[in-house]
């Protein structure tokens, strides 16, 4: 039987929802569609209804596109302070900031809608429906998840609301407990059978809005009824003989990684730690408040290139039509604010201070906040060879920067590249797990272990030579992969 595709995710039940629709002769959009609605009860403290996220799909013979769903600012107005939370990665800890000013404009439910209506060709009826009855059935706690858990009760168990929803009896849930929601299956079958609609100007989004209104936020009806998805041109680079299609502006992430990767296409040699740090370094460098004023300017990208060189998850697949498919959604770690009855646990984006560099609430309403996700394709001689994605705040572009060079400049398959030693720099420091050697830098924080502060990238990649996939699910986040 000839290969159908392969699916790269964060959980197992998120992989082989996506296997079992390219099974069943769905194409890289569906399967990806049908694995994120997985996403949302399997991976629950990463994704969600509330959240927001991209979609880049490269189809065969066709231009490819990146679909921006991602969360947008909301009106402006008085403000309930944000509640400040310290997580604990170990060797690492991060500040995160929850409650109803946190919360943004949601992007999760227009953006599957539209990805099905342009490039579907299964009904969104049957992609929802695997998500629907797991919701409803419950899902086992895996080890991934139950350390997750762990790791976000604070944000997790911020509420009553999210304690009702999240907590078997009184505490998080342990590995290998069956967890439910009904709420959750409710909505995605709302989604499924009336569109978008109910979560924007319908009654789930008022519902939403009250909610985070009556607690202190500003996520108005208004805000919601203004959402849409929005089409927009990827980011294309050449690197090494192919061509790296990411996320453009105004995201952030996809052109801080195009252009590590025009900089160290300079050189000849193969990229080393030390090459790797010097240019994360020197991108890291171009992120200041001029570089995030000007990217919702039309023809940044350009400009920005030719002057210089002269909680979050992740599904990847690629079908054997030649179909190609990256979607990148977070919400964030979560505010907090599970609104009942909806299945909606709003994002906390307007609380992410990566996301806000320049100051709390400075984002005009509407924007797109200045995301690192870069759901990314790399093609070559115009087909598509790998598909990748992270999870992981700023570490984002670091993990795909390095799964992409460990690829193509290392000669690695996709799960050997995503299972390597990863580096990463960040205010002068250099974070690196086990395995990193090759740097040597005054101020390195090393972790005794590989750790999920380092993302969680989900790779896929085809064998144009052998008609064959493979691909690389990351075991920092309890990564999948399905080929069928």
């Amino acid at each position: 039987m000839a290969s159908r595709g392969v699916v790269a995710a964060g959980h197992p039940l998120t992989a082989q929802a996506g296997a079992d629709i390219l099974r069943a002769g769905g194409n890289a959009v569906d399967a990806a569609l049908a694995a994120l609605m997985m996403s949302l009860m399997a991976e629950p403290l990463l994704t969600g209804l509330g959240a927001g996220g991209y979609m880049l799909v490269a189809p065969p013979g066709g231009e490819p596109v990146l679909l921006d769903f991602m969360v947008a600012s909301p009106s402006n107005g008085e403000r309930a302070p944000l509640d400040a939370v310290v997580l604990d990665f170990g060797d690492a800890v991060q500040v995160f900031h929850i409650g109803a000013s946190s919360c943004g404009v949601y992007g999760v439910p227009a953006g599957i809608a539209e990805a099905s209506a342009r490039f579907g060709s299964v009904p969104l009826s049957d992609l929802a429906a695997p998500a629907i009855a797991a919701a409803r059935g419950g899902v086992a706690m895996n080890a991934t998840q139950a350390l997750l858990f762990d790791l976000l009760g604070p944000i997790a168990f911020a509420t009553p609301e999210s304690r009702a929803r999240y907590q078997l009896d009184g505490r998080a849930p342990r590995e290998g407990e069956v967890v439910r929601d009904p709420d959750l299956a409710d909505a995605i079958e709302r989604l499924a059978t009336d569109g978008a609609a109910p979560f924007y100007t319908g009654d789930i989004g008022a519902a939403v809005s009250d909610w985070v209104l009556e607690r202190g936020g500003t996520l108005s009806r208004a805000d919601l009824a203004a959402y849409g998805t929005l089409p927009r041109e990827p980011v294309r680079v050449g690197y090494h003989g192919r061509d790296v299609l990411t996320n453009p502006p105004p995201s952030a992430g996809g052109l801080l990684i195009a252009y590590a990767l025009a900089l160290l296409q300079r050189s000849e040699s193969k990229p080393d730690g030390a090459a790797l740090v010097a240019a994360m370094e020197t991108a890291q460098a171009e992120r200041t408040d001029a570089f995030l004023d000007h990217l919702h300017e039309p023809g940044f990208t350009d400009s920005f290139m030719s002057s210089r060189l002269g909680s979050t998850t992740h599904v990847s697949v690629m079908d054997a039509d030649g179909w190609a498919c990256s979607v990148t959604t977070t919400n964030g770690e979560g505010s907090g604010l599970v609104v009942p009855g909806t299945g909606v646990h709003v994002n906390n984006m307007m609380g992410e201070q990566d996301l806000s560099p320049a100051g709390w609430f400075t984002h005009p309403p509407g924007r797109r906040l200045p995301s690192m996700m870069a759901p990314t394709i790399v093609l070559e001689n115009g087909r598509p060879e790998l598909v990748v994605g992270s999870a992981g705040s700023n570490r984002i572009r670091s993990a795909i920067l390095q799964v992409i060079v460990n690829a193509i400049d290392h000669g690695m398959d996709a799960q050997p590249a995503v299972d390597a030693p990863r580096l990463h720099f960040e205010d002068g420091l250099v974070y690196a797990e086990p395995g990193i050697e090759d740097v040597v830098a005054r101020t390195m924080v090393r972790f005794r272990e590989r750790n999920l502060f380092f993302g969680g990238c989900q790779a896929a990649e085809r064998h144009h030579g052998k008609g064959s996939f493979s691909g690389g699910g990351d075991p920092r986040r309890g990564g999948a992969v399905v080929a069928v």
